[in-house]
């Protein structure tokens, strides 16, 4: 027999210039008497944006995010905080720059308890935006295994409603698909992947069909 849970959300915008306060409730699982209830402040203005919530749980988990800039740089961090072990749980940061057609960004990722640490560099160009041709690289480092992970990809439009987009990777795994959107915001994906290494295993194939109303 299931659980009834009742979870409230009560959003209170303005307090202050800049500021939104949330708080959320919900009704303890009877099982667990676990309770999950936050609160949450957000302060926004034009070149920043800080946000810090707290999980009123056993062991209280402390957030923390903000990022400052403008539509062409950013630079931003998140972390999270377990008073209950007295150390950070997660740490990120990143640093973006965009224009009309180019989007860089480099990030570093650190989550302790899953030893998730790693520095990620991206890149994203637009080469044309009438068969809106794209290429893109990411460079990924895990510091915990010491390995690169390289993936250079590209897409290119058929024709208004059909898409072709192919990448490849450092590992020597190669995958494409072809894109189609047959009815509004509904598309039709056929999709392979092949490692290159061992061309006598098979391929990977699929189909997918996405229905919005």
């Amino acid at each position: 027999m299931g659980v009834l849970q009742l979870f409230t959300t009560i959003t209170i915008d303005e307090p202050a210039p800049g500021l939104k306060a949330i708080f959320g409730f919900r009704v303890p699982d009877q099982r667990s008497g676990k309770e999950q209830n936050s609160i949450e402040l957000q302060y926004l203005h034009e070149y920043a944006r800080i946000s810090s919530s707290i999980g009123l749980t056993a062991n209280l988990i402390v957030n923390f995010s903000v990022v400052f800039g403008t539509n062409v740089l950013a630079l931003g961090t998140d972390i999270s905080f377990d008073t209950k072990i007295g150390n950070f749980t997660k740490r990120n940061a990143g640093l973006s720059f965009t224009n009309a057609d180019l989007i860089a960004s480099l990030a570093l990722h650190v989550v302790m308890n899953e030893k998730g640490d790693s520095v990620n560099g991206s890149y994203y160009h637009l080469v044309n935006p009438f068969t809106n041709i794209v290429i893109g690289a990411k460079v990924t480092h895990s510091c915990s295994t010491n390995v690169n992970t390289i993936t250079v990809g590209t897409q290119h439009a058929l024709d208004p409603l059909t898409t072709i987009k192919a990448r490849v990777n450092n590992a020597s795994m190669v995958s494409a698909l072809i894109q189609h959107e047959w009815h509004s915001k509904s598309l039709f994906t056929i999709y392979g992947e092949v490692d290159t290494k061992s061309i006598d295993k098979s391929p990977k194939v699929g189909l997918a069909l996405a229905l919005k109303p």
